[in-house]
């Protein structure tokens, strides 16, 4: 057997025999042996890596006798420490074994010394016995006075000469003090309750003098301005009491050791501050004796009022008389302010709650933010030092104030919801009447809607601001929703009115005239709602709890909608005449137009009863209803010039016809001059075109128009050129590319008018490619 295969199994047979002690390490040499044998395969996968066996040898050699370095040197410093553990428990030993002995000792002599004591105990019953006799003897003139002092102390009481009664009462309470405390733990439980049961008068004495000063105390602001005498006693009786609370409390703790006296039964009594408890109940009850009847409805403000004439009352008394009946440091005035506070607080909070209407608010939220602060009450001159706001607080929350301003604003909501609720219904039947609307100083048309409006707004928002800007600016946002709510009814009632009438044109025949005086009314309602969003505070302006109302914007909604109806009428008069617009009859005679400009002329007199800029709106709207309807007659094709003569009629006809409605439209403007952009300029660009002589140049014409025009079509372009009657078809071509290639989008600000004229479609039979066209 070589020496290799003799350390083999020497290793083997140790690898056994520790497996047989410890379990775990033969689970760990397999593991690592398998690891071993990976990590080899691995490493040594062909035969040239075989070279480097002897390398890998001598590396691992070197590691494994490393890692037995340090294991060794582990091992020796854990037997270190365990020797050093082993040799404290020695000591310790050791010490438990010196201390036992110790304690044996001194229990020894211990038991030793308890027959000496037990032979003390004998001595300690004789010398408490002669110490009771001593006491009993010393105290029998007190306690065979006490029943009679307790009897006269009574009669004291009972005739309220509360100084001589309480002067008697502290001599049994001395008595009573010294005689329990000298028998103190010398007699037993049953003696200690046989002396507490013979001295129990003077408990009931206590208990009643105090009845009577507090008596006397609660009832100082309706009896002291006639006799104040029993007050003052009551005062000095309190100040004697806490006199003796300081007395004893010293004593005891001063006093050394055992020597110290226990504070005898009930003491500190702190009649100091039952003083001023009784006092804050006082004011409490004579706060509730103010009369409560008619407190809700109109019956608040009355009773508010009532409250403070009893407050400042009641305050004068005490900064006047009682004041002076207590010494300075008990700042009576500050305290029956403080209660007064408290108690007001307490009941406003109670009426806060209750539901009320927009006045009772008003009147509490008024009575708390200003009179309540002001000189007639807290900001009186004589209070002003009194009163420390800070530590008085608020009278009522921030939070209940805001909840009383949220109740004050919905209730008056409700009440300008049913009023804005009535007034429309009162315009709805204004529309119905058969007469004019009324007019104003300048003429104008309108009706009470907007009156009562603004007057109900303006004010709510005149009284809300009598209490606050907070509460004015919440009304006023409450206004604009309401304003928004009732113009968002009102367009709705213009449809129908609008509906009604095209049922049965002939059922009102002021039906122009009340849309003209419901434009005038938006015009007034605009202006208002302007002046109450100048009203806003610049914080409530920016601040809204929901969505901010847009009252200008429905206001533009209705507007719109009174002019979209204004024009329906003016359409639905001119559309008798419109049908012999740019036929061969009107190229002959010029009729109708004459008739529409009449027509015309009778609509822009009734718009001037309409207030500006709604009336230059409306003639505005005139306009380019006017140029739409006539050049939608003219892309009807309703006349096609056959030759050069014709094309010039046609244009200068269309000439003369944008002449006569430039002087209606101008002579119902004041002979002003005619505005910077007008539907009016492109009928003599339509005329310019069409009396164009030569063809080729119908695109530069066509691109100027396209220019000035934007919105222009093709098919608005094919039927101009269609009416020309001399356009080839290269030309048509030709022009109808250049258009396609240089549509411009349309600019900012730019009012399309070919957008709202439709093409008629084209009569022309349809061709096939290979068939010639009839």
């Amino acid at each position: 057997m070589s020496a290799g295969d003799q350390r083999n199994g020497d290793q083997s047979d140790d690898m056994v025999s520790r497996a047989a002690v410890w379990p775990e390490v033969e689970r760990a040499e397999l593991l690592a042996r398998g690891a071993a044998l990976k990590w080899a395969s691995g490493v040594f996968c062909r035969p040239e890596h075989l070279e480097r066996v002897s390398q890998y040898r001598k590396r691992e050699s070197q590691r494994t006798s490393s890692i037995h370095t340090r294991l060794k040197s582990m091992v020796q410093s854990y037997l270190e420490g365990v020797g050093w553990g082993l040799e404290q428990l020695r000591e310790a030993r050791t010490e438990l074994r010196e201390v036992s002995q110790t304690l044996q000792k001194a229990g020894a002599e211990a038991d030793a010394n308890t027959e000496g004591v037990r032979s003390l105990e004998r001595l300690r019953e004789l010398s408490v016995s002669r110490q009771q006799l001593l006491a009993a003897v010393s105290n029998l003139p007190r306690l065979y006075a006490v029943q009679s002092l307790v009897l006269e102390t009574e009669r004291l009481v009972e005739s309220r000469r509360l100084l001589e009664a309480h002067a008697r009462l502290m001599d049994l309470e001395r008595w009573q003090d010294d005689i329990l405390w000298q028998l103190g733990g010398a007699v037993s439980a049953d003696d200690q309750e046989l002396a507490a049961k013979y001295f129990s008068g003077v408990q009931r004495l206590v208990d009643a003098l105090g009845k009577e000063m507090w008596t006397v105390v609660s009832s100082a602001l309706a009896v002291a301005p006639q006799n104040p005498t029993p007050f003052v006693s009551a005062v000095r009786i309190v100040e004697r009491e806490e006199a003796l609370d300081r007395a004893l409390l010293a004593q005891r703790g001063g006093g050394g050791g055992g020597s110290s006296r226990p504070l005898p039964h009930g003491r500190p009594r702190c009649w100091r501050a039952r003083f001023f408890q009784v006092l804050e109940e006082a004011v409490s009850a004579r706060f509730r004796s103010v009369s409560y009847l008619h407190t809700r409805g109109p019956g608040l403000a009355g009773h508010l009022s009532a409250l403070q004439h009893a407050v400042m009352a009641d305050l004068a008394t005490v900064r006047h008389l009682l004041e002076h009946c207590v010494p300075p440091h008990y700042q009576l005035t500050a305290a029956y302010l403080k209660a007064t506070h408290h108690c007001l607080h307490a009941h406003l909070t109670q009426v806060s709650s209750w539901d009320l209407e927009s006045g009772e608010i008003f009147a509490v939220l008024n009575w708390v933010l200003h009179i309540y602060n002001s000189p007639d009450m807290l900001g009186h001159p004589e209070l002003v030092t009194e009163a420390d706001r800070a530590a008085l607080g608020p009278l009522v929350s921030p939070e209940g104030l805001e909840q009383l301003q949220g109740k004050y604003v919905q209730s008056v909501r409700k009440s300008v919801s049913e009023w804005m609720l009535k007034a429309l219904q009162v315009e709805l039947q204004d529309w119905k009447r058969d007469q004019e609307p009324d007019t104003d100083h300048e003429g104008f048309y309108l009706t009470s809607l907007p009156t009562i409006i603004t007057q109900m707004l303006e004010e709510n928002a005149r009284v809300a601001l009598m209490i606050g800007e907070s509460l004015r600016d919440q009304t006023i946002q409450m206004g604009l929703y309401e304003i928004e709510n009732l113009l968002n009814r009102f367009r709705e009632a213009l449809v129908e009115f609008g509906k009604e009438h095209r049922k049965d044109p002939s059922s009102n025949s002021f039906y122009l005239h009340y849309l003209l005086a419901s434009i005038s009314n938006c015009v007034i309602l605009k202006q208002s709602t302007e002046s109450l969003q100048l009203q806003l505070s610049p914080p409530a302006a920016g601040h809204f709890s929901r969505t901010p109302p847009n009252p200008l914007a429905a206001l533009d909604r209705a507007v719109r909608r009174a002019c979209h109806l204004v024009m329906d009428q003016l359409l639905l008069d001119l559309q008798p005449f419109l049908p012999g617009l740019l036929t061969r009859p009107w190229l002959v005679h010029g009729d109708p137009v004459p008739k529409l400009c009449s027509i015309l002329e009778g609509h822009l007199e009734l718009h001037g009863r309409v207030r500006p800029p709604c009336r230059q709106r409306l003639q505005e709207e005139a306009r380019w209803l006017m140029v739409v309807e006539y050049v939608r007659a003219l892309m009807q094709k309703r006349f096609v010039c056959r030759s050069g003569e014709d094309r010039k009629q046609l244009a200068q006809q269309m000439l003369q016809d944008d002449q006569l409605f430039r002087e209606t439209f101008l002579s119902l403007e004041g002979g002003g001059p005619d505005p910077d952009v007008t539907p009016l300029d492109l009928l003599p660009v339509l005329a310019d075109f069409i009396r164009l002589k030569d063809p080729g140049m119908l695109m530069l014409e066509v691109s100027g128009l396209a220019a000035k025009y934007p919105d222009i079509s093709e098919e608005h372009v094919s039927v101009l050129l269609d009416v020309r009657g001399d356009v080839s078809r290269d030309v048509r071509a030709a022009v109808l590319d250049l258009l396609e290639q240089s549509a411009p989008p349309l600019p900012a600000g730019y009012r399309p008018i070919f957008t709202d004229i439709l093409v008629p479609p084209s009569t022309t039979v349809f061709c096939l490619p290979t068939a010639r066209c009839a």
